[in-house]
């Protein structure tokens, strides 16, 4: 009884949440690290605010689907299962809005720091989330 309320202390459940958010954001920069043609640390290190731009509107957008799935579940393998699922989403719209943009190469263009294309893909992230996290049920 004494290690069930241990694990159910909010100070223990909330350093649980957080360490594992805080893996699913590495394994998901790594995977947006794989999908975009550009190495998104190699071009920040440069002061590429494109890929900033780009990488942090990602990282705020994983960080707020799991913030929803958090809120919305009660126990730490729906929570996970829910927030990746949102994040698969989230890659999807990455390659969607690829693919809406014919006349625009997203990733050459961010790549070459143009602080626009890296700002739309900003609140695309962002924005998207906060619809992505509203439908996790």
């Amino acid at each position: 009884m004494l290690a069930s309320a241990f694990w159910q202390h909010p100070l223990v459940e909330t350093a649980g949440y957080f360490s594992v958010v805080v893996l699913c954001l590495v394994v998901s920069m790594v995977l947006f690290e794989v999908v975009t043609k550009y190495k998104n640390w190699e071009e920040i290190k440069k002061g590429n605010v494109a890929v900033a731009l780009a990488t942090g509107g990602k990282i705020l957008g994983v960080c707020n689907i799991f913030r929803y799935s958090i809120e919305r579940h009660t126990s730490l393998i729906e929570m996970l299962g829910w927030g990746l699922y949102g994040f698969s989403l989230l890659i999807f719209a990455y390659f969607l809005f690829e693919f809406l943009t014919p006349l625009i190469k997203v990733d050459e263009e961010i790549a070459n720091d143009n602080r626009s294309v890296g700002f739309i893909s900003c609140t695309i992230s962002v924005g998207l989330s906060f619809v992505i996290g509203a439908s996790i049920s």
